[in-house]
């Protein structure tokens, strides 16, 4: 399966953004999808994951409560809503792809297909 990230870009502290993630080549619902970021000199970090049906999210502590997953099977589409935005979200988010019968969602080696990124800036 083909990802390919968009919606990333430069916005201030508190504010919000969507990003998403269209999927193609293989049917979607075939796979769980997560959201990771990596911020310069760190690693690759779990923010959040939504299973295949789209009836499991899951969420980083440092995002719950301000972040959201969804997914739109028909659109083949997932989507990571930012709200209350920090300096310290500022990153390059990539969604990722693993299939269905996985039910660990939060390391990136469980992840088979990956986009390519888009930078997030928050501002403070």
């Amino acid at each position: 399966v083909q990802l390919q990230a968009s919606g990333g870009g430069l916005v201030q502290a508190g504010g919000s953004r969507r990003l998403s993630c269209a999927a193609s080549g293989r049917p979607f619902r075939n796979y769980n999808m997560g959201w990771f970021r990596q911020a310069p000199g760190k690693e690759r970090e779990f923010v959040a994951a939504i299973s295949w049906s789209g009836s499991g999210t899951y969420y980083a502590d440092s995002v719950k409560g301000r972040f959201t997953i969804s997914r739109d099977n028909a659109k083949n589409t997932v989507y990571l809503q930012m709200n209350s935005l920090k300096p310290e979200d500022t990153a390059v988010y990539y969604c990722a792809a693993q299939e269905s019968y996985r039910t660990t969602y939060y390391y990136p080696t469980t992840y088979a297909y990956w986009g390519q990124g888009t930078q997030v800036t928050v501002s403070s």
